[in-house]
């Protein structure tokens, strides 16, 4: 499968993968190579990974909590400390083998550390490969707010292996697939049709749509890398998603990952695309079945909306006190930079819970 160029590094699959990792690692020479893991990736993914590595530089496996409530200001210290007593220097690498947390994470970290040693992402979930394997957005939440503290810094590289799939419950992948489902609908109506039809239970049909998906996120990251402008199309659905994720980020009955939050911010957006913008009827409810056929209903109390709405406040894409929403006008055609009244907000939760198929 063909690497994706990004801005100064590359996306690379499967065994030319791991062949370009190992070339990088006898090039550059690093003094000693940390490998960050969570407990899920450290007994699922590691012993794999490792078997692959080709280096005879010193190498340490850091391990942290698996879980967004550990992506913090807090881990990322034990993990500077860990670095620190293990003796890291500006020459040594870091090697990211986890989902978006542990990308997330590790790539601030990495940036961070000595004011930045190189890192290497690899992506071990569905969301992970689709999402943070381009753009080199690193950070982590404050609090229950999501991805408040991080800076933009590009990995060395980047090894997509779908492998590492086969290591997920469903539950990880159909989480994955809504980013997939969200770059279909800013960028590309056969895509999205492509998606529907095919699903993420076909692991061999899905590496090639893994491969789309970061070509359709690299381009638009290329052409506006800093997210002044047409960067923020790939935030479509994440306005509404992320706070719902956070709100019921302390939730034992209703927690959701990220791609299921994002889901139903895509169908509140669809709502408000069709009242703000110039999304048809038709469209916005064909948008609404799709993913409601991958992705059960979660029901909302008012107190759960008024929370919400709330929320909005605290989303990165905010300026001047303003809520701003990334809408369609049609599927593959964005419009950024668009607000909408609570009111109207209220009427978007009220048509996603009255929604029939």
């Amino acid at each position: 499968m063909e690497p994706v160029q990004a801005k100064d590094y590359q996306i690379v699959f499967e065994n030319e993968g791991i062949d370009q990792l190992n070339k990088l690692l006898k090039a550059e020479s690093y003094s000693s190579i940390f490998v960050l893991v969570d407990s899920n990736t450290h007994e699922h993914c590691l012993a794999r990974f490792l078997s692959d590595l080709e280096t005879e530089a010193p190498l340490e496996v850091v391990e942290i909590d698996a879980g967004e409530e550990f992506k913090n200001l807090e881990t990322c210290s034990g993990v500077w400390a860990a670095l620190s007593e293990l003796g890291a220097d500006r020459k040594s690498l870091m090697i990211n083998l986890g989902g978006g947390v542990v990308t997330d994470l590790g790539g601030f970290v990495a940036s961070a550390f000595r004011r930045g040693i190189d890192y290497i992402n690899v992506p071990t979930t569905l969301l992970s490969m689709v999402d943070a394997s381009v753009g080199g957005k690193t950070g982590v939440d404050l609090g229950a707010l999501k991805n408040q503290i991080g800076v933009i810094s590009n990995p060395k590289i980047v090894l997509v292996e779908p492998y590492y799939l086969g290591t997920l419950p469903r539950k990880e992948l159909r989480s994955g697939f809504a980013e997939m489902l969200k770059h279909g609908l800013i960028s590309d109506e056969k895509y999205w049709e492509a998606l529907n039809h095919g699903g993420y239970e076909s692991m061999a049909a899905l590496s090639e749509k893994i491969r789309q998906s970061i070509v359709i996120k690299n381009e638009v990251v290329l052409q506006d890398p800093t997210e002044t402008g047409l960067r923020k199309i790939l935030n479509f659905g994440h306005t509404l998603g992320h706070a719902i994720e956070s709100h019921f980020m302390d939730s034992k009955t209703k927690r959701l990952l990220h791609g299921e939050a994002i889901a139903i911010g895509m169908i509140l957006a669809g709502y408000l695309s069709s009242e703000i913008g110039g999304l048809p009827a038709q469209k916005r409810d064909l948008i609404t079945e799709s993913i409601l056929h991958f992705y059960e209903k979660v029901e909302f109390e008012q107190k759960d909306i008024d929370k919400i709405i709330d929320l909005l406040k605290y989303d990165k894409k905010n300026s001047h006190g303003k809520i701003y929403f990334v809408l369609l006008d049609d599927i593959g055609q964005p419009a950024i930079d668009k607000m909408a009244t609570n009111d109207l907000i209220i009427n978007a939760f009220e048509y996603y819970r009255d929604f029939e198929k």
